[in-house]
C-alpha cells in the first residue's frame, strides 16, 4: 500500500497535468474557432472549382493500369486523436500500394505510410505546413513542388484528408484533382477556343492548389477540434484520479491518526 507522501506526489504531478490540459483545451479552442472560419472561407474556393469542372462535363476516367498519386494531407503534430492514423488506414484500405505514388504533407503521416509503402512510392514529403493556419500561399507551393517532381508520372491524382463534420466528428475522404488532358478532352472546354496549351497546364496548378488549400483548412479544423477533444478527456480523466487519490488520501491519513491514537491510548493506560 502506497505512503502518505507518495500519495501526496501523485496527486501533485496530477494536478500538474490537469492544469497543463486545460490551458492546451482553451488554446485549442481558441484554434478552433479560427480554423472554421479559415475553412469557411476555403469551401468557397473549393466549391466554386468544383462547379468549374462539373461545368466542363469532364468523362469519368476509365480504368487504366498507371500509377495513382496520392496525396496526404496531415500534420506534424499529435495529441489529437485518431487525425493521423485514419488518413494513413484510409490509403491502405482504398488504394493498391504496388500502384501508387505518394505525396505526403505532415511528418505523422509520413511515418505510418512509410512503413508499408515501397522504396520508391515515397515520391515527396513536405513538414512545417499550415503551423499557424493554411494558406493559399502555401498551398501553391506544395502544388508547384508536386507538380515538378511526380506530376507528369501519375495518370491519376488524388487528395486523401480529414472533411470537418462537426466539433466531435470528421469523415476521411479522397477527392480527384483534374488532369490538363483531362480538361482538354472535355467537351465543355472544347467550346471555348484555347490556343496556348501552357494555359491547361497552369490551369491544372492552380486546380491542384485549390484543392489542397481545401483539403488543409478542412484537416487543420478537423485537427484542432480533435485536439480540443483530446484535452477535454485528459482534463475529465485527470479530475477523476484527483478525485479517487483524495479519497484514498484521506483514508490512509484517517488511518494514520487512528493506529496514533491507538498507541497514545495503549500506552497511557499501561502506566
Amino acid at each position: 500500500m502506497a505512503t502518505l507522501k507518495e500519495i501526496q506526489l501523485r496527486l501533485r504531478s496530477i494536478s500538474n497535468i490537469a492544469k497543463i490540459t486545460k490551458s492546451m483545451k482553451m488554446i485549442a479552442s481558441t484554434k478552433m474557432t479560427r480554423a472554421q472560419r479559415n475553412m469557411e472561407t476555403a469551401r468557397v474556393y473549393g466549391k466554386a472549382d468544383r462547379a468549374l469542372y462539373k461545368h466542363l462535363a469532364i468523362p469519368e476516367a476509365p480504368a487504366s493500369e498507371g500509377k495513382t498519386l496520392l496525396v496526404a494531407i496531415s500534420s506534424d503534430r499529435g495529441l489529437c486523436g485518431s487525425i493521423h492514423s485514419s488518413v494513413a488506414k484510409y490509403i491502405r484500405r482504398q488504394f493498391d500500394p504496388s500502384n501508387s505514388l505518394y505525396a505526403v504533407v505532415g511528418d505523422k503521416v509520413r511515418s505510418q505510410l512509410s512503413r508499408g509503402a515501397t522504396r520508391n512510392s515515397l515520391a515527396v514529403s513536405f513538414s512545417q505546413v499550415a503551423k499557424n493556419g493554411p494558406t493559399f500561399y502555401e498551398a501553391s507551393l506544395v502544388a508547384e513542388r508536386i507538380f515538378e517532381s511526380v506530376g507528369a508520372e501519375a495518370e491519376k491524382v488524388k487528395v486523401v484528408y480529414n472533411d470537418f463534420r462537426s466539433v466531435i466528428a470528421f469523415d476521411t475522404t479522397a477527392i480527384d484533382v483534374v488532369k490538363a488532358k483531362e480538361i482538354a478532352d472535355a467537351p465543355g472546354f472544347r467550346a471555348y477556343e484555347v490556343a496556348d496549351e501552357s494555359i491547361l497546364a497552369d490551369l491544372e496548378q492552380f486546380h491542384l492548389a485549390n484543392t489542397l488549400f481545401w483539403a488543409l483548412s478542412e484537416g487543420h479544423a478537423a485537427e484542432m477540434s480533435a485536439r480540443r477533444t483530446a484535452m477535454e478527456n485528459a482534463t475529465k480523466n485527470a479530475g477523476e484520479m484527483i478525485q479517487k487519490l483524495t479519497i484514498t488520501y484521506n483514508r490512509s491519513r484517517q488511518a494514520a491518526i487512528t493506529n496514533e491514537l491507538v498507541d497514545i491510548i495503549t500506552g497511557a493506560s499501561a502506566l
